[in-house]
């Protein structure tokens, strides 16, 4: 599956249009940071963008739908929109008119804000576990989250063959409760869509984890932490939905409020993903807390104030001989093919199913201020896709890793989150006059999946 990615809070804009109802993303920023929605006006464009990411000769478009345009009061029993409904038909529709074929993520990050309940600045308490406070531990989420589910895939599901339930859920975990509800609704929708619609087509979830390696890797202490960050960020879902297997002890350890998993848990969530979906952008150098003191890892774990926690490992991106890993991008991102080939390896290996790189992208640094010929002319994202896809090619053919697609973020520079200056994109996006350009590595991507045989 070779495609291109997208988020409905980062480029459709028109939040307040076609009966849609506000979410977390319309109140996350805070502070200076610009309140600008405007983001790639995708919802009235969205024709258009088809039509050039058809012209690129992506085979897939992964998109996810927008929960509040399609229940703007999110709860079971509450109105379904129907201009929601016909918008996704339209849109769905086209990509399958354009000779590609959907992906759809039924949560990317927009909460509606129902689950904050009355007091709305609740959205900002800070999380034991992830970055932001998604909700997922509302009493009522999991029933919600499955009710929207059901409509969603009853209108849609004889024409997605490929869907996810949540992106990267660890991020907007608050607790430990976060956690069991994401794990238990996933599972709940695969029953629903397997069982019930008798959908033929794949359920995965999307995680992140830019990869722990060991800063020495043949440093005892080094390699132990590592395996404790990734599992702590991976095994915590990956255990239960892909193995039937208990959470990691680096999640027990840390975690006080985790939520139990019985044995009848498990046997109803293992199995419940036929993909593995990561988003892999870059790698993360680790070392316990106290170099070489696997026991200060155990202490940070018992400690939630401790400035390490709740992953309880130092991660840099220096490895042992006082190299950066990679080329740097103006955010977290570095240039690390070789670990991502190694990364495959891992999950492969470790959670035994076919592994699907759903996001992975880097942002040049300082583009934004670039002239637009500097910006159209991105050699070092085309050297990141490049290498990234070079490294996946040895994984699948030299390491018999079953590597089932990949998907580049992002289709065209967008909304980040509060801002647009870190650019994802292999398309300009002019904010006045939203004209869309191909970039360079638009081309050398998709050059270099043809000349493999991709189509």
């Amino acid at each position: 599956m070779f495609g291109v990615s997208s988020s409905a809070s980062q480029i459709e804009g028109a939040t307040a249009d076609g009966g849609k109802t506000p979410t977390l993303m319309d109140i996350l920023i805070q502070g200076d940071r610009p309140k600008d929605y405007v983001t790639n006006e995708n919802y009235y464009l969205y024709k258009q963008d088809i039509e050039r990411i058809a012209a690129m000769g992506a085979r897939y478009y992964s998109f996810s739908i927008a929960w509040t345009r399609i229940l703007p009061f999110a709860l079971p029993g509450t109105p379904v929109n129907q201009l929601g409904i016909d918008h996704y038909n339209d849109v769905i529709n086209f990509i399958l008119e354009k000779g590609m074929i959907p992906a759809v993520t039924l949560l990317h990050f927009d909460t509606p804000l129902q689950f904050y309940g009355a007091n709305l600045s609740s959205a900002a308490e800070p999380p034991l576990i992830g970055y932001v406070n998604g909700a997922y531990q509302n009493e009522t989420f999991v029933d919600a989250f499955v009710n929207y589910a059901r409509i969603v895939m009853t209108h849609y599901g004889d024409r997605v063959p490929v869907w996810f339930t949540f992106n990267e859920p660890l991020l907007y975990s608050l607790n430990g409760i976060s956690i069991d509800h994401v794990i238990k609704a996933h599972a709940q929708v695969y029953h629903f869509y397997k069982d019930d619609l008798r959908g033929t087509g794949q359920i995965s979830i999307k995680f992140n984890d830019n990869f722990g390696v060991p800063k020495n890797p043949s440093n005892g202490a080094d390699v132990y932490a590592a395996n404790w960050f990734n599992s702590f960020q991976l095994a915590t879902f990956c255990n239960p939905i892909f193995l039937g297997q208990d959470y990691p002890d680096s999640f027990k350890r840390t975690i006080s409020d985790y939520v139990p998993l019985s044995a009848e848990d498990l046997k109803y969530i293992g199995g419940t993903a036929d993909l593995l979906g990561i988003d892999p952008y870059t790698a993360t150098v680790i070392t316990p807390p106290v170099a070489n003191d696997i026991g200060s890892i155990a202490q940070c774990a018992a400690n939630s104030s401790d400035v390490n926690f709740p992953y309880c490992v130092n991660q840099t991106t220096v490895n042992q001989f006082g190299w950066n890993i990679g080329y740097r991008s103006q955010s977290y991102v570095y240039i690390t093919p070789t670990y991502l080939r190694e990364y495959m390896g891992y999950l492969y290996n470790t959670f035994r199913t076919p592994v699907v790189i759903t996001e992975f992208g880097f942002p040049v640094f300082a583009e934004a201020e670039k002239d637009l010929s500097d910006q159209l002319f991105d050699t070092p994202r085309s050297i990141y896709y490049l290498s990234y896809m070079s490294e996946v090619l040895k994984a699948i053919w030299e390491d018999g890793v079953d590597v089932r697609g990949a998907f580049a973020w992002s289709f065209a520079d967008n909304w980040e989150f509060g801002d647009y200056d870190a650019h994802f994109g292999i398309q300009t996006v002019n904010r006045t006059t939203q004209q869309r350009r191909y970039k360079k590595s638009f081309f050398d991507l998709v050059d270099f999946m043809k000349a493999r045989g991709v189509s």
